[in-house]
């Protein structure tokens, strides 16, 4: 299986990319992994309804143009579906299964994913209703990601 992660931005913090690399590193036993920072676009603090939605349709082609036609896209959203950590390992086994092998996920910037994103996405998944860094979201993705392997493959872990 190929797991793209597209997210918008440079993760700077020390501990959140040591994490990142730490579950890029145990993935590479269960998958092929590619993660993929597109630019964030520079706006200033209060920013209009248009001006928003701006800044998001400036991010969401950048976002994009780094996606294939063939692949399944899954973004994370608040108003996505919420799924148990065993459900969403059997959603990627049933993608797999499927012939659906080659997976992108998409993470937002600060704003927000633009509606062309949102459109072209074939599944909205949420890990909570509350807001999240998007720099925190990486790295419980990459956890949730490593955690549905481990539960395909009966290993410990998960519990």
């Amino acid at each position: 299986m190929k797991i793209t992660i597209i997210t918008v931005g440079k993760i700077k913090e020390k501990h959140f990319t040591a994490a990142i690399d730490e579950y890029a590193k145990r993935l590479t036993k269960y998958c092929n992994m590619t993660m993929i920072e597109v630019p964030d676009e520079k706006a200033p603090e209060n920013l209009s309804d248009k001006e928003m939605i701006q800044v998001k349709d400036k991010e969401g082609e950048r976002i994009l143009s780094k996606v294939k036609d063939t692949q399944y896209v899954i973004t994370l959203e608040i108003k996505g579906k919420q799924s148990t950590s065993e459900e969403f390992s059997e959603q990627l086994s049933l993608l797999g299964l499927s012939g659906q092998s080659d997976i992108v996920f998409i993470i937002g910037g600060s704003l927000g994913l633009s509606d062309l994103v949102i459109k072209r996405s074939n599944h909205a998944l949420s890990f909570s209703k509350m807001t999240f860094p998007h720099q925190l979201m990486k790295v419980v993705l990459l956890e949730q990601i490593y955690r549905a392997f481990r539960i395909q493959k009966n290993e410990p872990y998960h519990k």
